[in-house]
């Protein structure tokens, strides 16, 4: 299961494709609202209830994530591709048996937790191999990649919907489409994993950097430090704000417009779907690529900031302009496919790449949080809403004022981020021996330097004849004196 190591004149330029293999394969999660509808006609379930498999998913993908980034590093990613593929196809398998047979848990068990594991894993397959290829360029390296998983929906959506149209949308069409699903992207990612090559070692690209430069921190002392958990509410918070629009998307802009002269049809929501996922993708790659011009720091300020605003004028001009809602629907959700993107590049800067693949593993809990923190805010508010006799938009305006709160206190944690105190560094591989040495004879204690009294001393000491000549320097240009010895006879000094 060890990839093979890229030989020498391989192109770097060539690893990505192996990642975007695995990415929009996995990214397909993001489709997961098409299937809601039609599950929750067919077996009779509340949206609440139709949102769990994507909730257990996100979930599984956080803690896969968390507990399988030292295994990743350690097993490589050609192991974590494999893992990926088994995992994540055999949930639409499961799937698909719990569709024919009505058994709405099968469906919780195969997608949510056997495929979010693949999720997880199939995540951070490739994100440690790309910053390694490209040290010059880690956003722009990273969001190349991540890019694949926002944009999995684009291709998703419409074939979903399509599959649906053709099979049906009772039982049997959507176990169907389950398990089309599952072979086909097994094909898919089979191809990252025949792909995928790791960097020799010492310079890994040509123009990029021989060694990697800045702090290195291992990842069990990562989490131990402020950073983490600053990065870990601003992650938290921005994916929730996205994932809130993302996971309901085709019913939330039926409702929005379901009281006008042009209400959206169900071919219109799916096509609002793959819009979704094409500002998704397109944030993950601009955005992370701008992040290496302007700072982390600076485009997490945009995320926050700009996406309280975005959230504002849905809540209070969405339902009166379509084009509005979706224009700001879509920058929210270039935001949040940036903030995915851009975050193992801020990992880098703050703990360099030496664990920077479990680092990023364990940050992906904010994931899992914000999986079940969006769907069930904007699912729980609508659902009350509704049964006390609202409709339209006024289904999600408490829920789209959570998440304008939300968004604040991740930017206020992102102002708070700085750099990691030198204490959590260990030596990285690019330290010089000297360097080294001198740490090590720092943390000795130091020798006094004897007395001229004592080197005399021990000069005489064993009863010697006589002393050898010593040269003395008086202080203000004393004048110099050679001082001799014998047994029983006293030195005088100048």
């Amino acid at each position: 299961m060890s990839p093979p190591t890229a030989p020498p004149g391989w192109s770097r330029w060539l690893v990505p494709p192996a990642a975007l293999s695995v990415h929009l394969s996995i990214g397909q999660a993001y489709a997961w609202s098409v299937f809601k509808p039609p599950l929750e006609s067919a077996l009779g379930l509340s949206g609440t209830q139709s949102a769990l498999p994507f909730q257990l998913g996100i979930v599984m993908l956080g803690l896969s994530a968390a507990f399988g980034g030292t295994l990743v590093e350690r097993n490589g990613p050609r192991w974590a591709m494999t893992v990926a593929l088994v995992c994540f196809s055999s949930g639409f398998l499961l799937s698909a048996l719990g569709a024919a047979t009505g058994q709405y848990w099968l469906i919780v068990l195969g997608y949510g937790f056997v495929g979010g594991i693949g999720l997880g894993i199939g995540y951070i397959s490739p994100v440690s191999t790309l910053i390694k290829w490209f040290p010059d360029r880690p956003g722009m390296a990273t969001g190349i990649a991540i890019m694949g998983f926002g944009g999995g929906a684009l291709i998703a959506s419409p074939w979903s919907a399509r599959m649906l149209e053709s099979f049906g949308a009772d039982n049997a069409g959507i176990a169907l489409a389950f398990l089309v699903h599952g072979l086909t992207y097994a094909v898919f990612m089979l191809l990252g994993v025949v792909l995928v090559r790791v960097p020799r070692t010492g310079r890994p690209a040509a123009g990029g950097p021989a060694v990697p430069t800045g702090p290195q921190v291992p990842a069990r002392a990562a989490v131990r430090t402020p950073q983490f958990w600053l990065l870990w509410v601003v992650l938290c918070t921005n994916v929730t704000a996205g994932i809130g629009i993302l996971e309901k998307a085709a019913p939330m802009i039926t409702d929005f417009f379901a009281d006008t002269s042009a209400p959206v049809s169900a071919t219109a929501a799916a096509g609002f779907v793959a819009l979704l996922s094409a500002a998704n993708m397109a944030g993950r790659i601009g955005w992370s690529s701008t992040s290496d011009l302007i700072g982390r720091k600076n485009v997490y300020r945009l995320y926050l900031g700009a996406g309280a605003l975005m959230y504002a004028l849905i809540a209070l001009f969405g339902d009166s302009s379509k084009p509005l809602f979706v224009l700001c629907a879509l920058v929210i959700l270039s935001f949040y496919g940036g903030g995915f993107a851009t975050v193992p590049a801020y990992l880098k800067d703050l703990f360099g790449t030496y664990q920077v693949g479990a680092i990023h593993g364990r940050l992906l809990t904010a994931w899992s949080t914000a999986g079940v923190l969006g769907p069930l805010i904007v699912n729980w508010v609508a659902d009350r809403q509704e049964e006390a006799g609202r409709h339209g938009s006024s289904l999600y305006g408490l829920s789209f004022l959570i998440m304008i709160g939300l968004l604040v206190a991740g930017f206020v944690a992102n102002e708070l981020v700085r750099p990691v105190h030198p204490r959590h560094h260990v030596p990285g591989p690019e330290a010089p021996k000297e360097a080294a040495d001198d740490r090590r004879q720092q943390s000795e204690p130091a020798q006094p330097r004897p007395s001229r009294a004592d080197r005399l001393r021990l000069a005489v000491g064993g009863g010697a004849a006589r002393l050898r000549p010593l040269r003395a320097r008086a202080e203000g240009g004393a004048a110099v004196h050679r001082v001799t010895a014998g047994p029983g006879r006293s030195c005088a000094g100048a």
